[in-house]
């Protein structure tokens, strides 16, 4: 029997999208199961530097996110200790040229209603809403995918599937069960505010990196730049699942009291009117990619801190490495599917774990105190805008 033309991805959010974009733009057809019934936005702002931007722009993105997204001119690497700026690293036309690929910050709702566009206008691609993954097993044909959409459960036969659906994935657990995310012990505060409500020096196009003792925070401008989004990140013992509760403002107005942190960083944190919060988890360094004619995209394999600003980078990466390896012609039967996929997992391991530790070495000297912070804020101006760009370069150049 011939084996099935069809791949179903568990999980509509960044990476899940752009797998299906990416797949259907090799020849499958792909079925996107996503259990919520309407797709919303959840979390305000991305980062999307060169190595993102690249794979969307290449996936025919560029004329639905250039009036949408915004290139910022630089990252401005700001001290608590000091009271300002420490580093002015140059983005915009310089960062383009360098690596070949914009670097775009935009509302993650901005993001998502293109590639739903995209994905709406391929023919080969079905975005089920509403529908949740429940079970695989294998099948003559591959696997049989069984979904429920209300109260109809049915079975569609594919000859993969992947699971892009998050930190708390479904797929994984069926293929993983030992695998469990772990709770960091920081939570993320994200808020956003009008640009209007503050002068132009606080809300100019840039991206805001504020380290201080025990926290930090970035801001950067959305919507076109109409918005700034603000995540600031903080210990603390709360660490339900989800990404989007409520949260008190005066917790954070706290954290960065006067005078450990300066009025600029005091007063971008006042304009937001509502906070929401998530708690930060991972997954351990060193999961299995894949079992057989099923993988794992995105977080569902690899959620890190996101200190390197590559949390949706890396899904992305993902999914055209992924879909470069199911496209080859040795991926055409149930053996060369599975070996397809564990290539894929392979040829991806390295370079996310390198990500994972510089997230992670990112997030502890960010929090420095006392004579660390010294040292790091010395060091920052020692190095100079050039340098620490080039510091980027293993990341920002990234091509398929």
């Amino acid at each position: 029997m011939a084996l099935s033309r069809t791949i179903f991805i568990a999980g509509a959010g960044i990476g899940g999208l752009t797998a299906a974009l990416a797949l259907a733009g090799k020849g499958f057809r792909v079925v996107l199961l996503e259990k919520a019934e309407r797709l919303e936005e959840v979390g305000a702002g991305l980062q999307l530097s060169p190595n993102a931007s690249r794979v969307l722009v290449e996936l025919g993105l560029k004329d639905r996110l250039r009036l949408r997204a915004v290139t910022p001119e630089a990252v401005c690497i700001m001290s608590a200790r000091a009271g300002g700026e420490l580093l002015r690293m140059p983005l915009g036309e310089a960062a383009a040229e360098r690596a070949g690929a914009p670097y775009w910050v935009v509302h993650r709702a901005d993001l998502q209603s293109a590639l739903v566009g995209a994905v709406s206008d391929h023919p080969d691609v079905d975005l089920r809403l509403g529908a949740t993954f429940e079970d695989v097993a294998p099948h003559a044909r591959g696997l049989s995918i069984v979904h429920r959409s209300g109260t109809i459960r049915r079975s569609d036969l594919a000859s993969a599937l992947i699971g892009a659906d998050g930190v708390w994935s479904t797929v994984r657990q069926h293929l993983f069960p030992d695998v469990q995310p772990r709770f960091s012990g920081l939570i993320a505060w994200r808020g956003t505010f009008d640009a209007t409500q503050l002068p132009k020096e606080y809300t100019a196009r840039r991206v805001q990196l504020w380290m201080g003792p025990n926290a930090h925070l970035v801001a950067y401008p959305i919507a076109g730049g109409r918005q700034i989004n603000v995540v600031a990140v903080l210990p603390g013992t709360w660490n339900r699942p989800g990404w989007s509760t409520p949260g008190d403002p005066s917790e954070v107005m706290d954290a960065f009291a006067a005078p450990r942190w300066p009025p600029p960083a005091r007063m971008m944190l006042a304009a937001v009117d509502s906070w929401r919060k998530w708690a930060l988890f991972t997954l351990p360094e060193g999961c299995a990619w894949s079992k057989g004619p099923i993988a794992l995209l995105g977080d569902a394999v690899h959620a890190m801190l996101p200190f390197a600003a590559q949390g949706a980078g890396m899904a992305i990466e993902d999914a055209a490495v992924l879909a470069k390896h199911l496209s080859s012609d040795a991926a055409e039967s149930a053996a060369g599917i599975a070996a397809a996929l564990k290539q894929y997992g392979h040829a991806r391991q390295a370079r996310v774990r390198r990500v994972q530790r510089t997230a992670r070495q990112q997030g502890r000297i960010y929090h420095f105190t006392g004579p660390l912070a010294i040292a790091r804020d010395l060091a920052i101006r020692a190095l100079g805008p050039e340098r620490m760009l080039a510091r980027q370069d293993w990341i920002y150049g990234w091509r398929l």
